[in-house]
């Protein structure tokens, strides 16, 4: 099991942050994605431009301030956490992702696949926000 977390601040209001992580509507900001395919209300299938299909189940929506999901693809599952804070005229997000590899080689890769998934996705969202 690898776990990852990653924080980062935005000068923005928090419903804007929240809003543009969470639609599953508006991901053209997302540069690693293809397409997001909508299932029903919890659930969704992420598709990359690499051919990777990574499907998702909602588990919490608390508005502008948690949400979090389950996940899996053919080479691993876990959970993702995200919680987003208002400080002052800033917004703190921190994401922790939980994954376990499916495949025995696929166990040293992982942490760093997440810190690597993870800092493209800050970089993205840092692209569109500010």
């Amino acid at each position: 099991m690898a776990v990852s977390t990653i924080k980062a601040t935005f000068p923005c209001d928090i419903e804007k942050v929240w809003k543009t992580v969470t639609s599953l509507e508006n991901y053209a900001w997302r540069s690693d994605l293809s397409k997001i395919e909508i299932l029903n209300d919890k659930q969704f299938v992420e598709h990359t431009k690499a051919g990777y299909t990574t499907s998702f189940t909602i588990t919490v929506t608390q508005p502008c301030q948690r949400w979090e999901f389950d996940m899996e693809n053919d080479n691993i599952k876990g959970h993702w956490m995200g919680v987003f804070t208002q400080k002052g005229e800033q917004t703190e997000i921190e994401f922790t992702e939980n994954v376990t590899a499916k495949k025995l080689i696929m166990k040293p890769f992982v942490k760093g696949y997440l810190k690597k998934q993870q800092s493209q996705y800050i970089s993205d969202l840092k692209n569109v926000l500010l």
